[in-house]
């Protein structure tokens, strides 16, 4: 336990996004999930430049989650090439309604859920940063949450330790 608790302080501390990728890839091996998980959300609390708390550098951690998680999977490197063209033409925040106000929920919506990390999809996004959004937005976004059978009083709020 002395061990465990000693590496999760390390990974608190740690700012050093290349030292938490390779604590991932040993915890992972070694079947210490916990410290695998606690390393991932600390990588990806460090690696978007915008300031924590805002809904930017939420959208960014996302982004970059995801982003790790289909390279992982796929054991190369995978970047979300139309979500970033999207940003760049209308930005965070209408990528982000648009997301909401969908049909059909994304790809990385489903694949967040399936990994619990619901807090980590756009409509948890929009759910923190509701003064952003219009009422319609935030409750289209709380709808797909709700739907999806996330329990929105138990949604983790990002991370953002840095």
């Amino acid at each position: 336990m002395g061990d465990s608790m000693k590496m999760l302080e390390f990974v608190a501390k740690c700012e050093e996004p290349e030292k938490l990728k390779t604590l991932i890839v040993n915890a992972r091996k070694e079947g210490a999930n916990d410290l695998a998980e606690a390393a991932f959300r600390k990588l990806i609390a460090l690696i978007p430049s915008e300031k924590p708390g805002t809904v930017e550098h939420d959208f960014w951690q996302t982004v970059h989650a995801f982003e790790y998680l289909l390279s992982d999977e796929r054991q190369k490197t995978t970047r979300l090439s139309r979500t970033r063209q999207k940003v760049q033409r209308d930005g965070v925040v209408q990528t982000l309604k648009d997301w909401a106000l969908s049909k059909k929920a994304t790809d990385g919506f489903d694949m967040l859920l399936e990994r619990n990390m619901a807090e980590l999809t756009g409509e948890a996004i929009v759910l923190r940063h509701a003064n952003e959004f219009s009422h319609d937005v935030v409750a289209a976004a709380s709808k797909r949450l709700t739907d999806a059978g996330v329990d929105l009083t138990s949604l983790r709020p990002a991370r953002h330790t840095r």
